[in-house]
């Protein structure tokens, strides 16, 4: 039976639902298009009463938080990590031979070593530590008394001691020899730091410049790099036959680093050196060169090494004029160019990689005789650890290496006014300790001295480049008749 309804399908709809049903979905098509299309009219018209100045507000915003994002990774920041762990810092990491006294009996009693170090926080960057180190770095007041140590070839070295009431006057007290960096002397503040920290243990400091820094002509065709090692050796043997009685120790940075590294394992048990630290050490030079060319901000780095180095040969422009490419030299933006147009050319290396692997301290580590600590950090941002020579450093019994997760290139600051740095205290500590044991070097004389490698600068002429860079011949003949003179 069929009803009938007012109003309703006929016979012939209400036997075609597929034709009912198909016209329900378009009229709903229909309603939904058209509540879309004025739901979107509506949302316009709202955003329309929103001020300009409002939006301008918002995309402002969005800038400086893209602006804040790009910075904080580019500047490899760790703020908020070191928020969220109660800036409680982070252990030290140890590399060391397990039958290791020098770990067990010297390192394993140094409070600051065993504990954590926690960066200052608002220096919570690699970079940020770098850059305010040289900038500010926040130095103590140093006093030097300056000694005119001049060489047999006649060259000039500036010999500044650190004068301080503070200083005993025994002839057995420690004497601590710094070597600076790359474009680095005894004003820089890192080695101010250092010094005058030293110095109030009671100790001799004294600051041994490259030929050439610290306001001291070139006087000879002699100039320094970074494997030139002879200078260092000169000055210990002097030192240690002037003060035969007090136990001699050296700290080496970056560049310094390396050149004592060096100088340690080429002369392995017939050195005086009692002890010695090697902060922020390259290692390997030709790793170093690939990195610093690599990233943007390693880039900025290289650039302004290069500018150091240009700063320093045109103190001594005669005798880079003379001895080196000149033209070359002012042109170059990179420490490898200006190693190509000053370095090799005085040194007589074939090509810069030569130089580097020849001058690069990692070749020479398996012959260190001397208790050698070395501090790294893993963001150090100009020498890579790609670089560390980890096996070699456990594979010798008389080297620590002691790698820290931040701290960037020779910085390491702590305490939130930044007034000291823990890399001082943990090289102060070390020595102390080192220095009240029984494990300290003793020099043995062997007959024929340790050299690994058969090149240009063992044989002579010499080449020095230091962290400012400079270079320059020089006889291979032991330094006799030292002069010296105070400024």
């Amino acid at each position: 039976m069929v009803y009938y309804y007012p109003g309703s399908f006929s016979e012939s709809e209400s036997h075609s639902p597929i034709k009912n049903t198909s016209t329900q979905n378009t009229l709903l098509m229909e309603l939904d298009s058209s509540t879309t299309s004025n739901g979107y009219l509506l949302l316009l018209k709202g955003l329309s009463l929103i001020p300009i100045s409002h939006y301008a507000f918002a995309f402002i915003t969005l800038i400086i938080f893209l602006l804040i994002s790009i910075i904080y990774n580019s500047l490899e920041i760790h703020f908020f990590q070191d928020l969220f762990s109660g800036f409680s810092g982070s252990p030290v990491q140890f590399s060391y031979n397990s039958s290791s006294q020098i770990y067990h009996a010297v390192v394993s009693n140094c409070r600051i070593l065993q504990g954590n170090y926690s960066v200052t926080p608002w220096l919570s960057s690699p970079h940020l530590q770098t850059i305010f180190l040289n900038f500010f770095g926040n130095p103590p007041t140093v006093k030097y008394k300056r000694q005119l140590f001049t060489t047999s070839d006649g060259g000039t070295l500036a010999l500044d001691w650190v004068t301080s009431s503070d200083v005993s006057d025994d002839e057995s007290t420690p004497i601590v020899v710094l070597i600076p960096g790359l474009t680095s002397d005894s004003s820089s503040p890192y080695l101010k730091h250092l010094a005058y920290h030293t110095a109030k243990r009671g100790w001799k400091v004294v600051v041994s410049n490259h030929r050439g820094f610290g306001g001291v002509p070139i006087t000879s065709d002699c100039f320094y790099n970074s494997g030139w090692t002879e200078d260092t050796r000169t000055v210990v043997n002097y030192l240690h036959k002037e003060n035969p009685r007090a136990p001699l120790f050296i700290v080496g940075t970056s560049i310094g680093a390396n050149i004592l590294v060096k100088y340690l394992g080429e002369d392995g048990e017939n050195t005086p050196v009692a002890g010695a630290v090697a902060v922020c050490s390259p290692w390997d030079l030709l790793i170093g060169d690939r990195y610093i060319n690599r990233a943007p901000m390693q880039k900025l780095y290289n650039k302004a090494l290069a500018g150091g180095q240009r700063d320093y040969a045109k103190l001594h422009q005669p005798q880079f004029s003379r001895l080196a490419n000149w033209e070359g030299i002012e042109k170059s933006l990179s420490v490898r160019e200006f190693d190509e147009h000053a370095t090799c050319m005085v040194g007589k290396y074939e090509t810069v990689d030569t130089y580097y692997r020849r001058c690069s301290s990692s070749t020479y580590v398996q012959s260190v005789s001397v208790p050698l600590l070395c501090i790294s950090a893993l963001d150090d941002p100009v020498c890579t650890t790609e670089a560390i020579p980890w096996d070699e450093c456990k594979a010798n019994k008389n080297i620590v290496l002691a790698t820290v997760k931040h701290g960037g290139h020779l910085a390491f600051f702590e305490g939130i006014t930044a007034s000291s740095l823990w890399w001082v205290r943990a090289t102060n500590e070390f020595l102390s300790v080192l220095h009240s044991s029984h494990y300290m070097h003793e020099q043995k004389k062997i007959s024929t001295p340790n050299t690994l490698l058969d090149s240009s600068i063992d044989q002579g002429p010499y080449v020095n480049v230091t962290e400012d860079g400079m270079v320059a011949a020089l006889n291979s003949e032991p330094t006799t008749d030292n002069q010296k003179k105070y400024m």
